[in-house]
């Protein structure tokens, strides 16, 4: 099936000129929200779930419908893929069984990263897939990269993927790695020639977009 999406209108003309003085904040007052106790629950069963097994981790971050963790489950059958997405309507569509080697897990993102570096999680590979663009420019503290919990995200380690249709996007998330860890992402254009792993890679590359990745390998501090 076709699908026909518009790219990603913005105020912004380039990367925003706050990005580094946001991450350079977010670094020197790092988040105390408490953490809400519906997600402390949620992360304490996916922790069981985890050291029931001694494969390798990989962290599925706002899975949305849980079709890309299902296929990073196929794709690294030697893993175990951990699905996170705070919607139970998105979580709750049906798309066959899991995996026997996947979890869905529905949390607040936030909270969930700051209790996984709290545990001792060192995921082997970590997925943003599509994260919400927050296009204006009023709205770059909701980006990411642009959030107080980035220092966290990183700090977990791994392989980082980032997939966006949003060029601006994921060039000032590389910046914005570069502040903290001083490490230079590589950003490409990317071609799944049909093998897609969500439903928004499907339609951002069947409407003729271009779609971008960001590729690092995160040391833990």
């Amino acid at each position: 099936m076709q699908h026909t999406s518009r790219p990603v209108t913005s105020n912004q003309p380039g990367p925003h000129h706050d990005v580094a003085r946001r991450v350079a904040r977010a670094l020197a007052h790092p988040l105390r929200k408490p953490i809400a106790d519906h997600t402390r629950r949620a992360f304490e069963q996916a922790d069981a779930w985890r050291q029931q097994h001694t494969a390798p981790l990989i962290l599925d971050a706002g899975c949305g419908v849980g079709l890309s963790t299902r296929r990073l489950a196929i794709q690294f059958p030697e893993h175990r893929v951990i699905g996170v997405d705070r919607s139970e309507d998105r979580l709750g569509r049906e798309h066959g069984e899991l995996p026997d080697n996947a979890l869905l897990v529905r949390a607040d993102l936030v909270d969930f990263w700051r209790l996984a570096l709290e545990a001792g999680w060192a995921p082997e590979r970590h997925y943003l897939l599509y994260p919400n663009p927050y296009p204006k420019s009023a709205h770059l503290k909701m980006r990411w990269h642009g959030h107080s919990v980035f220092p966290t995200l990183l700090a977990l380690g791994g392989r980082l993927e980032l997939r966006s249709n949003w060029q601006l996007y994921v060039e000032e998330f590389a910046q914005a790695v570069e502040v903290v860890t001083g490490q230079t992402a590589s950003v490409t254009s990317l071609q799944p020639n049909g093998d897609y792993l969500t439903p928004f890679e499907a339609k951002y590359d069947q409407s003729g977009q271009t779609l971008w990745r960001l590729c690092i390998d995160l040391e833990r501090p």
